[in-house]
């Protein structure tokens, strides 16, 4: 009830600050940079789809203001209200960009306790006419866990006695093309690297192709599809490919995403590599995002 009751507070708390210095009704005034020489606006709607990065960056001097939620999977049954009633991981983040084309952000996970912080940079923007046919942004970023090893005791060693095990990284480039208003799509290949490898066989290095796509069928709303595919094994335990379908609907300096995914981790080093359930045992969590952008 307590994780509830916090989670109602907080998007209360959200509302609230709408005539806090906050940008006006069209999200894209926080988002995008001030339009010149043609460039395509609003690929994406926001700088995460569901759980993978877009091309997008804040705009001039704003923040994004960004809670992740996600719930249990549907096949805990009754007892557990399909998920609703399980352990839920959440993530709060800040991101922050001064010129609309390099931005930073930090966050913190509840599950394995992580704290990530990470860089982005608009490297090219697709043009209406001419000039680039294509958007680039390039991503990296850190992660370290602050969880304890709970299997100290019975192993005899902490695997985490050095700081180092406790990191991970992920390195993204992100090409994308809004094909029309309603259509955009983007592939990212991606890189995560472990620091501390769980088993002797096991890859350090991990790689993935991801993809995403958003269409808006509305003035305020879209759907959109993610999917991550990691062409190799690497690792003894076994893990699935990532993937979510949710919707996008826009409050003026808001935007909700609802979305269900096999995916509980909320960080590219967690879904992107250790999704654990799929859809067709029905391990499928729901979740939320929600954004909110303020001018600085």
């Amino acid at each position: 009830m307590k994780k509830y009751l916090f989670i109602a507070g907080t998007l209360l708390a959200l509302a609230s600050f709408n005539g806090l210095n906050a940008q006006n009704d069209d999200l894209l005034k926080g988002l995008e940079p001030t339009p010149a020489n043609d460039f395509v606006l609003a690929t994406f709607k926001g700088t995460r789809l569901i759980n993978f990065q877009t091309i997008e960056v804040p705009g001039r001097h704003s923040l994004d203001f960004r809670i992740s939620h996600r719930f249990g999977p549907l096949n805990s049954g009754w007892y557990d209200f399909f998920g609703l009633d399980g352990g839920a991981s959440i993530r709060i983040g800040l991101e922050y960009s001064f010129d609309g084309r390099f931005s930073f952000g930090v966050g913190r996970t509840s599950y394995e306790k992580l704290l990530d912080g990470f860089l982005k940079y608009r490297l090219l923007r697709q043009r209406e006419s001419g000039g680039s046919p294509l958007s680039v942004t390039l991503f990296s970023s850190a992660y370290a866990t602050m969880q304890k090893d709970v299997n100290k005791e019975a192993n005899g060693f902490d695997k985490y006695a050095l700081f180092s095990s406790r990191l991970s990284y992920a390195q993204q480039i992100i090409i994308a093309r809004k094909f029309s208003d309603r259509f955009s799509f983007q592939i990212a290949p991606t890189m995560v690297h472990y620091n501390l490898a769980e088993h002797i066989s096991d890859k350090n290095d991990v790689y993935i192709l991801a993809a995403a796509t958003r269409f808006k069928f509305t003035k305020r709303m879209a759907l959109t599809v993610e999917y991550g595919y990691r062409p190799l094994d690497y690792t003894r335990q076994k893990y699935y490919d990532s993937l979510g379908i949710g919707i996008d609907i826009e409050t003026g300096g808001h935007v909700f995403q609802l979305f269900a995914t096999n995916s509980f981790g909320l960080l590219e080093n967690q879904f992107l590599t250790h999704t654990t359930d799929k859809w067709s045992n029905m391990g499928i969590r729901f979740g939320f995002n929600v954004s909110r952008v303020f001018s600085l």
